[in-house]
C-alpha cells in the first residue's frame, strides 16, 4: 500500500514538473516550479546515523540528539543513515547511503537494531565508495529480511567510472556496477533525474541547481563520459528532503559536492517550503579555503535553521566554524546518534 502511494506521489510530481524538465541539461537553465514536490508533512521524523567519521561513547544526549549507550560502534570515513517517518499516523522507513565496509555497517546496524523487514526503499546519494562500499555484501547478508522487489533509488551517473587526480597521476576509484545490484534478484534499480518520492513524506532532490558562485565541487574529481575524462560535477548527487509538520524542512545530504547551500535552496524551491528546521549530513568542506567556509557558514546562518549537524566530509575546520557561528543550533554528530524530530 505504501509503495503504491509512493508511486502515485511520484507520478503526480512527474506530471507537474515534466514540462520544466524537458531534458536533463535544462535544469540549470530554467527555474524549478515553486512547490512542485507536494511533500506531505510528517508528525515525527527519526534519523539514525549508522556510520559517520566520528564516534564517542561518553558524549551525552543533547536536545534532539539521543546518543547510543549500548557499547562501541565503528566510526569510518563514510556515511549511512536510517530514516523513519510517521505521516498520517503511518510509519515507513528507508536507508540512505551504506558506508564503506561490511564489518563496520553490520556491527553498527546490529547494535542499533535496524529493522530491515520494514524498509520501504534504499537510496544512494552518489557513486563514491565511502557511501556504497558495503552495499552489495550487506544486501547479500540480509537478503532474507529485506522485502523482495525493494526499490534502490540513484541519480544520474551513479554507475559511471570515476577517477581522482593525485600528485603522482590519475587514479581510478572503485566503481559501483548496476549489474551487481540487479544480479541479486530482489532489488529494483530506479534511476532518477527529477525530484522523486521514495517513501511517504520523503523526497530525493533530483538534479540540484547550482545558484551560488563559490560552491565549485571537487577540482580533483574526474568522470568518464564517452571516451573522455571530464571534471565530475556530480550532476546526479541526491539529498533527502523531509517536511516536519509546523516546523519546516529537514535536509540530509550525503556529501553535497554541488554545495550544501545549493542543496538547501533547491529543497526550498521544489517544495515551496521556506522554513528550514534542520540541515545535516556531509557538507564537502574538508580542505576548503577559509573564505569558502565562511561564505558557506554565513549563507546557512541566513537560512536560520533550528538545528545544524555537519557530518562526514564537512572537515574539522568547517565543523568548528559552524559551532562558533551557530552555537545554539549546532549539534556535534557521532555515529550511533538518533535524531528525533517531533512536530
Amino acid at each position: 500500500m505504501l509503495r503504491e502511494t509512493n508511486r502515485r506521489e511520484f507520478l503526480k510530481t512527474s506530471a507537474i514538473t515534466g514540462l520544466l524538465f524537458l531534458a536533463g541539461d535544462l535544469l540549470h537553465s530554467y527555474p524549478l516550479a515553486h512547490g512542485a514536490a507536494n511533500i506531505p508533512e510528517a508528525e515525527k521524523i527519526t534519523i539514525t546515523i549508522i556510520i559517520d567519521n566520528y564516534h564517542e561513547t561518553t558524549r551525552p544526549s543533547y536536545k534532539i540528539a539521543n546518543r547510543y549507550t549500548g557499547g562501541y560502534l565503528y566510526a569510518e570515513h563514510g556515511l549511512s543513515c536510517h530514516i523513519e517517518l510517521v505521516v498520517n499516523v503511518r510509519t515507513n522507513s528507508f536507508l540512505f547511503d551504506f558506508g564503506p565496509t561490511l564489518s563496520g555497517i553490520s556491527r553498527n546496524m546490529d547494535g542499533l537494531k535496524i529493522d530491515f523487514e520494514k524498509l520501504e526503499a534504499l537510496g544512494l546519494s552518489h557513486g563514491d565508495g565511502d557511501h556504497w562500499g558495503a552495499l552489495v555484501e550487506l544486501l547479500k547478508s540480509r537478503r532474507e529480511k529485506i522485502p523482495k522487489g525493494i526499490p534502490f533509488y540513484v541519480g544520474e551517473e551513479t554507475f559511471a567510472e570515476r577517477f581522482t587526480r593525485r600528485p603522482d597521476g590519475i587514479s581510478k576509484i572503485p566503481q559501483l556496477k548496476k549489474e551487481d545490484i540487479e544480479g541479486l534478484g530482489f532489488v529494483k534499480v530506479v534511476e532518477i533525474k527529477d525530484p522523486t518520492s521514495i517513501a511517504s513524506g520523503a523526497y530525493l532532490t533530483g538534479r540540484i541547481e547550482q545558484v551560488t558562485d563559490y560552491e565549485k565541487g571537487l577540482p580533483v574529481a574526474l568522470i568518464k563520459r564517452g571516451d573522455t575524462l571530464e571534471h565530475d560535477n556530480f550532476i546526479g548527487e541526491q539529498a533527502v528532503v523531509l517536511n516536519l509538520k509546523g516546523k519546516g524542512l529537514v535536509v540530509l545530504s550525503g556529501c553535497a559536492h554541488v554545495g550544501i547551500v545549493n542543496t538547501v535552496k533547491h529543497a526550498q524551491r521544489i517544495t515551496g517550503v521556506g522554513k528550514v528546521h534542520a540541515i545535516m549530513g556531509g557538507f564537502n568542506l574538508k580542505g576548503a579555503k577559509e573564505e569558502i567556509i565562511q561564505r558557506t557558514v554565513a549563507d546557512i546562518k541566513t537560512m536560520a535553521p533550528d538545528y545544524i549537524m555537519p557530518m562526514h566530509c564537512t572537515g574539522f575546520e568547517a565543523i568548528v566554524a559552524f559551532a562558533k557561528a551557530m552555537p545554539d543550533q549546532f549539534i556535534l554528530n557521532t555515529a550511533g546518534t538518533k535524531y528525533i524530530f517531533i512536530s
